[in-house]
């Protein structure tokens, strides 16, 4: 059935008929559920912990690293960044060899545009990237501009709306001296989603290469890296991949740039031969140039389950379910929430956005400390802030039921209309 074709209900009885109609619905058992009673909506920060990571990562601990010792490097761990790297190629439609878990996201970013920006000739002045990026990726290109002395300046495409950017904005901002276009393939505040391979072949068409951040994308939106003719990219997995707190990020290089790019960082993995411990550096051949330093191995294994439950469960499904889900809010935020002074963050067309939505309101985070510390018997609903006035509701499909998603606007409208959120003192913690 085509979305468009569905008669939504805002009955609870609605949303436990689509539970149970609901193919991908047994994946729901695969993560652990502490607290019975908790509803998650943050897995677009943090993803749920995976049963079987949990197993694994205890035999790696008893077995690998408390009976096995140094013997597992040569067994288990040496090839890790390559072997779960292969995995997350899958994900991102790249091939084996382009890609490595490696590094957190903003280390890989700073490699990646260090190495554009070192190749590019000397008349190429400008990286370009959009006022909606992640500010931590703005700072690691305003820290390259300064580390090059000033040779570049970063242009910021501007957004009409502030939830979205459109190609013409992209194309005003782009000219034949941009080295570099840097941005996030879903935007983290509010959804929006670009089509890559329009943006990426309009920056080909004017001399630059393509650096994308997939860490709001990659496990919630199928992405074809090759077909789009993408140059660099990084994402992370403590996300939608569900990998764990901090867990290792990844990068991607195409094949054909590996051997001509430098790696910044000249560290010992990133040596053609680390064992042989030669005090002069001969960088890596292919992918492997772009490692740094001894792998986390408790981090980097984490990851692999998360992983290989998205490639079983598909992207085109888990695409398809993530749709229906985000539509079903739409229409309970537009039921509910719309009439009590909410405004839409994301875009309404589900083709131009990832697997979360951000709505707006003036007491977005007391709406959200009251929905995280209840009053009495409610069940506690666990979405996150951003500043100045986002609530963001991820959508999991591995997980995130249809009755998650009617408590949590059936609750945020109760708080709202009752004015719930006055009995939250405002002060805002640390992390939101």
């Amino acid at each position: 059935m085509l979305v468009s074709d569905i008669v939504w209900g805002d009955n609870f009885s609605f949303a436990e008929q689509a539970d149970y109609d609901d193919c991908l619905s047994a994946y729901r058992d695969k993560f652990m559920h502490a607290e019975k009673d908790l509803i998650y909506m943050d897995g677009n920060s943090l993803g749920r912990l995976p049963l079987q990571t949990r197993d694994k990562v205890s035999q790696l601990v008893d077995e690998q690293w408390g009976k096995a010792l140094i013997r597992s490097w040569n067994s288990d761990w040496i090839d890790l960044n390559r072997r779960i790297g292969a995995k997350i190629a899958r994900l991102i439609g790249a091939k084996p060899n382009e890609v490595l878990l490696t590094d957190s996201t903003s280390i890989n970013l700073f490699k990646l545009a260090f190495a554009s920006m070192k190749m590019q000739c000397a008349d190429k002045n400008r990286i370009v990237s959009d006022e909606l990026n992640f500010p931590s990726d703005l700072y690691v290109l305003q820290g390259l501009v300064d580390l090059f002395e000033s040779q570049y300046e970063l242009v910021l495409a501007k957004s009409h709306n502030g939830i979205s950017v459109t190609e013409d904005e992209i194309r005003a901002a782009i000219s034949t001296q941009t080295a570099l276009l840097c941005l996030s393939h879903v935007s983290f505040k509010t959804a929006f989603k670009y089509e890559m391979s329009s943006i990426t072949r309009l920056a080909h068409d004017s001399g630059a290469q393509v650096l994308w951040d997939l860490s709001h994308s990659v496990g919630a939106v199928p992405i074809k890296l090759n077909d789009c003719e993408v140059d660099l990219a990084v994402g992370c997995t403590y996300k939608y991949l569900n990998g764990g707190p901090g867990a290792s990020a990844f990068l991607y290089v195409r094949e054909d740039l590996q051997d001509q790019l430098q790696n910044p960082i000249w560290a010992w993995f990133a040596h053609e031969n680390p064992f042989d411990f030669s005090a002069e550096f001969e960088p890596a051949s292919g992918i492997n140039r772009f490692l740094t330093s001894t792998t986390p191995v408790l981090s980097a294994a984490a990851t692999e389950y998360g992983i290989d439950l998205l490639l079983e469960a598909g992207m085109d499904n888990l695409r398809q379910k993530s749709i229906r889900q985000t539509e079903y809010l739409l229409y309970l935020f537009n039921k509910w929430l719309k009439p009590n002074d909410f405004i839409l963050g994301s875009p309404k067309n589900p083709q131009s956005r990832g697997s979360h939505i951000s709505i707006c309101h003036p007491e977005a985070y007391r709406i959200t400390q009251a929905l995280i510390h209840p009053a009495g018997d409610q069940k506690i609903i666990i979405p996150d802030f951003r500043s100045p006035n986002y609530i963001r509701l991820g959508v999991t499909p591995l997980y995130t039921s249809y009755k998650d998603i009617y408590q949590s606007m059936h609750r945020i409208r109760e708080i709202v209309e009752a004015k719930e959120y006055e009995r939250q003192s405002g002060v805002k913690d640390v992390v939101t």
